[in-house]
């Protein structure tokens, strides 16, 4: 250790280019848009440089020798060298509001047609995450709501492990009264209060 500690400094007295920098592992960093067409933008930081890329498939490619060098990429490029790995990320996050008839579990007519939508977004996510959160409206005691907003948890939950999603996946949980989407004094019959979110990551 001593003796790369002398020959170091005696590199560095004579002005000797004696210790190249080492390589980098090439790395390109891409810009891609989402789902909704939103695009975001990231920023490369190397040495004092930094470059922002806010473009959709822009692009900058970390050199060896450890420069930046912008790159000009299309769609069917980037899904040519990331398809698989664009393939198994996760979906984005979603949320879904149903709707129940008054006092009970069942759903709204409305909510009812509604759930065909929220079936097909899950049979895209192959492993999902899911939190079914129940509610009520203001009307009857803490107790009672707190009851009535569970059931409609449970049975979201149920129709979910029907569609073969694996019960340990499935959270449900109920908060009776006591969030309610639109405030209202108590033991008011709110129809927007009578939901289930279901949040899926």
């Amino acid at each position: 250790m001593r003796l790369g500690i002398v020959v170091l400094a005696a590199a560095l007295a004579a002005g000797c280019a004696c210790f190249e920098p080492k390589p980098v592992a090439p790395a390109l960093f891409v810009v891609i848009p989402a789902g909704d067409g939103h695009i975001g933008a990231i920023v490369v930081h190397r040495g004092n440089a930094a470059r922002v890329i806010d473009s959709a498939y822009g692009a900058q490619r970390l050199r060896a020798d450890g420069s930046l060098e912008a790159v000009t990429l299309d769609e069917r490029q980037v899904n040519e060298m990331f398809g698989p790995t664009l393939a198994a990320l996760p979906g984005r996050p979603a949320t879904f509001t149903l709707y129940f008839l008054e006092g009970r579990d069942e759903l709204t007519p409305q909510s009812r047609a509604e759930l065909d939508n929220v079936f097909a977004e899950l049979k895209h996510r192959p492993l999902p995450d899911i939190v079914v959160i129940g509610h009520t409206d203001t009307v009857g005691g803490l107790v009672y709501n707190d009851r009535l907003s569970l059931a409609r948890a449970e049975r979201m939950r149920e129709m979910l492990i029907g569609l073969g999603i694996p019960a340990e996946r499935i959270e449900a949980a109920g908060r009776g009264k006591r969030e309610p989407l639109v405030p209202t004094e108590d033991n008011i019959a709110e129809p927007r209060n009578r939901r289930v979110e279901i949040n899926v990551r």
